[in-house]
């Protein structure tokens, strides 16, 4: 996407207080672009996670709002963790639809991050979850873009549809938010002030839909 805040630390690297480990890879969505951090979904996630009895650390995330999946690539490698997670969040493409770059490569990029989310976890695939690309179609900031609504949502459509087939078929929990992304064509209150990225509120949803699936494993 095109707001790019150089001054994000994409290696965050937090208290190691907590018994369980939580590592989130992704983009602006995964980093929290335009909200706080405890509204951002991993620390919400955290949060959750803790009033549920699992005392989780904070949350060591590899995001940079503007990023693709060879970036995010990159990134990991620049990173040289050598940890294993206790489990593991993935959401990565939304900046491979909207700068044009074809499907082919996000197929073949999202699956070897995949494999590479999977290592993280132990290669425990029950502890990976991959949450699928909301539709910034509903935006007011795509009001101005070249392409329509109809259009960002078809192509929104292809990339989550290929990142449900290839997790699935690995074994992963795939968890589709989506829908819930395009609600906020009516509702403002999901989306934060940047009149792009999503809200606190619509954060809270995601980790209402995925918070059960990661509980049911992590105790």
């Amino acid at each position: 996407m095109p707001v790019t805040d150089n001054t994000v630390n994409p290696f965050i690297t937090t208290n190691t207080s907590g018994n369980f480990t939580y590592l989130a890879l992704g983009d602006s969505y995964t980093i929290g672009q335009s909200v706080t951090q405890a509204e951002s979904f991993p620390y919400q996630l955290q949060a959750l996670m803790k009033k549920n009895g699992r005392n989780v650390e904070d949350p060591k995330i590899i995001a940079v709002t503007g990023w693709t999946t060879d970036e995010l690539q990159n990134a990991i490698t620049q990173a040289k963790i050598t940890q294993k997670f206790d489990f593991v969040t993935l959401l990565i493409g939304v900046n491979n639809q909207y700068r044009g770059y074809p499907i082919e490569t996000y197929k073949k990029e999202f699956s070897e991050l995949l494999q590479t989310a999977i290592g993280f976890s132990g290669g425990r695939k029950a502890r990976v979850f991959v949450i699928s690309i909301p539709d910034w179609g509903v935006t007011p900031f795509a009001k101005n873009y070249s392409k329509s609504p109809q259009v960002i949502a078809s192509e929104i459509d292809a990339y989550n549809t290929a990142a449900e087939q290839i997790t699935t078929a690995a074994g992963v929990s795939f968890t589709n938010i989506t829908p819930n992304s395009r609600v906020a064509a009516n509702d403002v209150s999901l989306i934060a002030s940047d009149g792009l990225h999503p809200s606190g509120k619509m954060y809270a949803d995601w980790v209402n839909a995925l918070g059960p699936k990661i509980m049911d494993v992590v105790r």
